[in-house]
C-alpha cells in the first residue's frame, strides 16, 4: 500500500545520533536509535557506556512525502536520508528492523566470537537473541 510507513536509515554528522533523535521525537516522527552496551577506556579507567549500534546512523518509520521529507532534512546534525532522492528514497524491511530490535533489547554485551571470520554468515541456536540471522561484519571490539 502506498500510504504504509517505512523505515529508513537517517544519517548523521558524527556523534549526532541523538542529537537528531531528540530534535525528530518531539515534532511527531517515529525514530529509533539502537544502542549497545560496550567497553571505554577513558582517564586510564575502562567502564560500560551506551552506544549507538550503527554509528552515524539512526531509524526513521514515516510515510515521508515531499513536504515531510523537507522537514526532516532541516534537522540540525543529519546529513541525509538515504536513496536517491525524497521520491525513491530507500527503505529498510520491517523484519530486519525487528531483529536490530530484538539485539538492542537483550541489553548484551556484545564482544566477538573467536572462531567467527568476517563476511561469514551466521545465526543465533540459544539464548535471548535465538534465531537471530546476520553476517558477521568486523571483530574490532570498538
Amino acid at each position: 500500500m502506498l500510504n504504509d510507513p517505512k523505515w529508513h536509515a537517517l544519517w548523521t554528522n558524527s556523534n549526532c545520533e541523538q542529537l537528531v533523535h531528540d530534535q525528530l521525537a518531539p515534532r511527531g516522527f517515529h525514530v529509533f536509535l539502537p544502542r549497545l552496551q560496550v567497553w571505554s577506556r577513558r582517564g586510564g579507567s575502562r567502564k560500560l557506556v551506551s552506544s549507538p549500534m550503527f554509528p552515524g546512523y539512526l531509524f526513521l518509520r514515516h510515510c515521508l512525502d515531499k513536504a515531510s521529507c523537507a522537514d526532516v532534512l532541516k534537522t540540525r546534525g543529519l546529513v541525509r536520508i538515504l536513496g536517491a532522492r525524497w521520491d525513491r528514497l530507500s527503505s529498510i524491511p520491517d523484519d530486519e528492523i525487528e531483529v536490530v530490535r530484538k539485539i538492542a533489547a537483550a541489553e548484551m554485551l556484545v564482544l566477538p566470537h573467536p572462531f567467527l571470520r568476517e563476511g561469514q554468515r551466521v545465526r543465533i541456536l540459544r539464548g535471548p537473541l535465538a534465531g537471530v540471522e546476520g553476517i558477521f561484519v568486523t571483530d574490532d571490539p570498538h
